[in-house]
C-alpha cells in the first residue's frame, strides 16, 4: 500500500477524523486529505509522530516489507504478464517500476520483471523499444547483487544474451564470470562467443570437450538407470539401457571397447556363459583400440594424452584377473569357451 492508504486505514481504525488527526499533528485537515489521496507526502519530520498517533511502526507506515514471499513474487509477475496483454507497454512498464521501488531489496522481483518486460518488447515489437533498455539492464545488474547464486546466474545469463544480441561480444563475455567453471553452460556460451569473434579453433575445442564430457555424463546416468532396473529385476529395461549404451558409444565414435563394456554385466547376471565368454573375448581383443575416439574427427581439436603400451598391458592384466575371480566368475569355469579364452591368455 502507498503511505496515504496506510494513513487512511489506520486513522479509521483509531476512529479519528481527518480534522482530529490534523489538530493532533499541528497541520491542516486539507493536508491530511492530500496525504490520503496520494496528492502529497507528509514531511519527513512528521513520520514518527504519525506512526505514534496511529499506534503503528514506521515500517508499517512506510509499507516496508523485508522480503516478498515466493507466492507474492509470482502473483506480481502474473499480474505484470496479464497487464501487458491488455494495456499499453509504457503504462505497464511504469507500474512495474513503482512496484520495484516498493521492494528495493527484492532482487528476484527485479530479475523476473526485467525478463518479462525484455522478452515482451522483443517478441511484440514494442515501438521505441530501445528507450526501455537502460532500465531493464539496471534491473539485471541489480539482480547480480543477490545473495542467491541462482538469481545471480539467471541475471548474468540475461545480460549475456542481451549483449550477444547487440553483438557486443566482449561485454557478453564478461558475464561468464558469474558461472561456475565446471558448468557446461559456461563452456557452451564461451564457445558461442569464440565462434562469433573468429576464434574458431577455440570454439571447436570447447564444443568437442562438451560433447566428449557429455558422453561420459550420459553414460553414467544410463548406468544408474540400469542398476535400478537390475535391482527391480526388470530385464526388458536392462536390455533397453544396454542397447542405448551401445548405440550412444557408436554414435559418438567412442570405439568398440566402450560399446562392449556395458554388455558383460547383463550376460553375467543372466548366467549366460557362452555370451559372457564371447563378450569377454571381444573386450580383450579391443583393448588396443580402447582410445580410437582420439582419431575421430568429432574430437580433432582436443588434446589427448597418448597412452603407452604399458597402459594397455596393465589394463589387459587387470581384466584377465577379474575374469579369474572365483567369487564373481567361478560359475563359468566349466564353460568350454571360457576355458579356451584363458588358454589363450596365460598368466
Amino acid at each position: 500500500m502507498q503511505i496515504g492508504e496506510v494513513i487512511r486505514k489506520y486513522r479509521k481504525e483509531k476512529n479519528l477524523t481527518q480534522e482530529e488527526m490534523a489538530r493532533a499533528l499541528g497541520v491542516t485537515a486539507p493536508a491530511v486529505n492530500k496525504w490520503e489521496n496520494s496528492n502529497s507526502l507528509p514531511d519527513v519530520m512528521l513520520l514518527a509522530p504519525i506512526a505514534r498517533l496511529l499506534d503503528i511502526t514506521l515500517d508499517t507506515l512506510l509499507s516496508f516489507q523485508e522480503a516478498l514471499t515466493e507466492d507474492e513474487i509470482n502473483s506480481l509477475i502474473y499480474e505484470l504478464d496479464d497487464s501487458l496483454k491488455k494495456e499499453p507497454y509504457e503504462e505497464v512498464f511504469q507500474w512495474a517500476k513503482k512496484k520495484r521501488e516498493q521492494f528495493p531489496n527484492c532482487e528476484k522481483l527485479f530479475l523476473n520483471m526485467a525478463v518479462v518486460l525484455d522478452a515482451w518488447r522483443l517478441v511484440n515489437k514494442v515501438p521505441n523499444a530501445e528507450k526501455y533498455t537502460d532500465e531493464i539492464i539496471c534491473c539485471y545488474i541489480r539482480a547480480l547483487d543477490s545473495k542467491e547464486e541462482e538469481i545471480r546466474q539467471r541475471a548474468a545469463d540475461s545480460l549475456f544474451h542481451f549483449y550477444t544480441r547487440e553483438e557486443q561480444y566482449d561485454k557478453a563475455e564478461e558475464y561468464l564470470a558469474y558461472f561456475p567453471d565446471r558448468d557446461p553452460e559456461k563452456k557452451r556460451k564461451q564457445a558461442q562467443i569464440c565462434a562469433r569473434t573468429d576464434r574458431r579453433e577455440e570454439a571447436y575445442k570447447a564444443y568437442e570437450e562438451l560433447l566428449f564430457s557429455g558422453y561420459q555424463r550420459m553414460s553414467m546416468v544410463l548406468n544408474g538407470i540400469y542398476q535400478l532396473a537390475a535391482e527391480e529385476k526388470d530385464s526388458e529395461k536392462e536390455q533397453m539401457i544396454v542397447t542405448i549404451q551401445r548405440q550412444l558409444a557408436a554414435l559418438l565414435e567412442m570405439g568398440e571397447y566402450q560399446a562392449l563394456m556395458w554388455e558383460l554385466e547383463p550376460a553375467m547376471r543372466r548366467r549366460d556363459a557362452d555370451a559372457a565368454a564371447d563378450i569377454a573375448k571381444r573386450l580383450l581383443e579391443n583393448i588396443p583400440a580402447i582410445c580410437t575416439y582420439m582419431e575421430s574427427r568429432l574430437y580433432e581439436h582436443m588434446d589427448f594424452r597418448r597412452l603407452g603400451e604399458e597402459f594397455y598391458d596393465d589394463l589387459k592384466e587387470k581384466l584377465v584377473n577379474s575374469f579369474r575371480d572365483e567369487g564373481a566368475c567361478g560359475w563359468l569355469q566349466g564353460n568350454e569357451k571360457w576355458q579356451k579364452l584363458f588358454a589363450e591368455c596365460p598368466g
